[in-house]
């Protein structure tokens, strides 16, 4: 049985198919692609590929806006750590996950049993800081994976987190 996650963001539209095989489930497809501004005709697009779908939506900006069921987006993240909780380092658990968008910033923080216990926002001000972490992990040669990776056991570097301009100042220095 096949499954979609969609998450509609203020730039971006992602798309996660999940397959279930007995007690299995593995992904079979993950993708972001950018919407343009344009979200309805790159859904559109990418669901008339698909013969049959189950589909369920999150997303701050759009998913109102579909006739679909719909989460919110703290029980997608709680969903997605069931799923991954299971596969991280004996290190320890994930203390939080962060949805650095185009329109906000969200450190969603979670307990031992992968629940999100808080929630801290910014407000518009820190549109573009997910795209920007982005361009900055490129731009040292790494990929999102080995970035969080490379995370694992260092003492966290102060940055301004109240506008994205200061924060990006920041991280713009400390990196060169």
């Amino acid at each position: 049985m096949r499954s979609s996650g969609l998450c509609l963001g203020a730039a971006t539209l992602g798309l996660v198919t999940v397959e279930k095989n007995g007690d299995n489930i593995s992904i079979a497809e993950a993708l972001t692609k950018p919407h343009e501004g344009n979200p309805r005709e790159l859904l559109l697009q990418l669901l008339s590929q698909e013969e049959e779908m189950r589909l369920c939506a999150t997303g701050r900006k759009f998913r109102y806006l579909l006739d679909l069921p719909s989460i919110a987006e703290p029980e997608a993240v709680e969903l997605a750590c069931q799923h991954v909780l299971g596969k991280i380092p004996a290190d320890g658990p994930v203390d939080g996950v962060v949805s650095a968008g185009s329109e906000t910033f969200i450190l969603y923080e979670l307990d031992e049993k992968g629940q999100v216990g808080s929630v801290h926002t910014g407000n518009k001000c820190a549109s573009g800081s997910g795209e920007f972490f982005l361009q900055q992990i490129k731009r040292m040669g790494l990929t999102p994976a080995e970035a969080l990776g490379a995370s694992v056991g260092e003492e966290p570097y102060p940055v301004a987190g109240r506008c994205s301009v200061f924060c990006k100042s920041d991280c713009t220095h400390a990196l060169n």
